[in-house]
């Protein structure tokens, strides 16, 4: 055992050991917040009190250009298998797209071995995860017969089934903080919480006594020959994704701050993130997105900004859980040797949430009752102001592109306003000791974090798995760059999602908004995509056309739309605003 791990082990900490001289391999934490803006924490510009994750960021490298996939389920998808999302089976979201096609098949494929599959039987980790799901098909929110009924079938796999040996969670994509559907422990459905009760908090909670859990296990077998088995823990946050819900106290902390509104905004966390050296000065904020209007133009200043000040609570108290949970790896005195990651899955989200759960709408599905009798009332109403059980809202355009600063439009779009992450990874073990605290500023892709923490555990991806061939990882690991800055991904980055596609080779990005041109930036010069250099070099766009093709090809992306729109329709997923 020792040979098979020392061979697949980083130089870098193989002077760490147990007792006896057990070789060591690293805890790993890995955080992702939903809907969370580049801007929308403290290291990453922002004026929101973050202090826990600031203190991992500024002791341990963010990565200013790591890139999502657009999108909550194929960001999700990608990370759990290291894949491209439509590789695993979720080219666009959690239903069947009934194209007769397994990228659109809206569930994890079972041919594709999770992160957690994989660290479990192959590098033989604890594996644990707590939070939000959203890779295993659809979960109506008003609908818990249909939860008890479809969790765990052949098209709504779960956490507890894909490798996770524990799960406390939800299984869908969005709803109430304080009542959240599709909860389960297990296997087992949850309907009912207590009056006090808020996802954030719980998630962070269950993390941290999941944590004291595996590590007295593993005290417990601390004098066994075999290695102490590491964990592999997956926070998956709701926070700050809508609805707006936090409580009153967290809320009065930040209202009154966005009095100045969101123009305002972007120019501070504009100065900030020059000032903090994760972008270049050289890089022009973009203009105002061309659906958002100026501030002075708002009829409900008061209203604006009680939404603002919810949002920045529901990150305050996510900030403040995982506070917790790295006081609680000091207290197993395991934090030094435990990697912890966090980033976004998207950019921050423009969607509005105007129909006022009226019937017919999308959005009545969360028109439910709270388990302490209170009924939701969806929609944006001016006349009502966010955060209680009560109301389900959403912060909307203006103050999603003040959370995007510097960057052009959202979460669904592959512009960098839609892709970009805050990311940081936190190693006191691993990371060399002259580059703690530094920006690195090449550009990833969030399956490389897959093959990085592969990398760090001595696995290697097999081959085969459960008899069936596996496709190469898409993911390339960047371990070398906590010890050498200078390290780069060796091949280009893609993106598709809902006929929005673009491709990064290098310095260049090519990209395209659906209903639109190609347009080419130098990412070294340009990278808040202002000047398109498409009509100048028309044969540097063809050849990023084709190789993009190419991989579209591979990985078996259909056109947008999928289906027709019927005469006289709108492609309403290109107008979230509206919704």
């Amino acid at each position: 055992l020792k040979r098979f791990i020392s061979n697949r082990i980083p130089r870098n900490f193989l002077n760490i050991s147990l007792s006896k001289e057990k070789p060591k391999r690293p805890n790993v934490v890995l955080i992702m917040a939903d809907d969370l803006g580049f801007s929308d924490v403290g290291c990453f510009g922002s004026e929101i009190e973050t202090p826990n994750i600031d203190a991992l960021g500024f002791s341990g490298i963010r990565f200013s250009q790591m890139y999502n996939c657009a999108r909550c389920c194929p960001s999700r998808a990608s990370l759990m298998t290291g894949l491209y999302p439509h590789q695993a089976g979720i080219g666009h979201m959690v239903h069947d797209s009934k194209v007769n096609s397994k990228a659109y098949q809206g569930y994890l494929r079972s041919d594709r071995p999770t992160i957690a599959e994989v660290l479990r039987d192959f590098g033989g980790y604890k594996t644990r995860m707590v939070g939000k799901w959203h890779v295993g098909g659809e979960y109506p929110p008003n609908d818990p017969e249909y939860w008890k009924t479809h969790a765990g079938d052949d098209v709504h796999p779960t956490p507890f089934q894909r490798g996770f040996q524990e799960h406390y969670g939800t299984l869908g994509g969005a709803g109430s903080y304080y009542d959240p559907p599709s909860l389960v422990h297990n296997d087992k459905i949850i309907t009912e919480t207590p009056d006090d009760y808020y996802y954030t908090d719980k998630i962070n909670d269950e993390a941290c006594r999941m944590i004291r859990e595996v590590v007295g296990s593993n005290n417990i077998d601390a004098d066994c020959e075999e290695e102490v088995q590491p964990f592999f823990l997956y926070i998956a946050h709701l926070a700050p994704h809508w609805p707006l819900h936090a409580p009153p106290e967290v809320i009065s902390k930040y209202r009154g701050k966005y009095m100045d509104g969101w123009d305002k905004l972007r120019e501070n966390r504009y100065a900030k993130l020059r000032q903090q050296g994760i972008i270049k000065d050289e890089w022009r904020c973009s203009p105002r997105d061309e659906n958002s209007f100026a501030w002075e133009e708002s009829s409900n200043a008061d209203w604006e900004d009680a939404k603002m000040a919810t949002y920045a609570a529901q990150i305050d108290i996510m900030d403040r859980g995982i506070g917790r949970v790295v006081q609680v790896l000091k207290e197993c005195e395991v934090f030094e040797d435990t990697v912890i990651i966090f980033l976004s899955d998207n950019g921050g989200c423009a969607e509005f949430l105007k129909e006022d759960g009226g019937e017919g709408s999308w959005t009545e599905e969360y028109s439910t009752k709270s388990s302490d009798g209170t009924q939701t009332i969806v929609g944006n109403d001016p006349k009502r102001f966010p955060g209680d059980r009560s109301t389900f809202m959403s912060y909307g355009l203006p103050w999603a592109n003040a959370s995007n600063s510097p960057f052009r439009l959202f979460k669904s779009w592959v512009h960098e306003g839609g892709i970009s992450t805050p990311f940081l990874l936190h190693w006191p073990n691993g990371i060399k000791s002259d580059l703690s605290g530094t920006v690195h500023n090449k550009p990833w892709l969030m399956n490389d974090i897959v093959a990085t923490i592969f990398e760090v555990a001595g696995v290697t991806y097999p081959s085969k798995y459960k008899g069936v061939a596996t496709p190469s990882l898409e993911g390339q690991s960047f371990l070398r760059a906590l010890s050498d800055d200078n390290t780069k991904r060796g091949k280009a980055i893609f993106w598709e999602h809902q006929g929005n596609k673009a491709v990064r080779d290098g310095k260049w990005k090519l990209v395209y908004r659906h209903g639109g041109d190609w347009e080419l930036f130098d990412m070294e010069t340009d990278r808040t995509e202002l000047h398109n250099l498409a009509p100048k070099k028309k044969r540097r766009v063809n050849q990023m056309i084709a190789i993009w093709e190419a991989w579209a090809k591979r990985c078996d992306v259909h056109p947008w739309p999928l289906h027709p729109i019927a005469e006289g329709g709108k492609d309403w997923v290109h107008f979230p605003w509206l919704w």
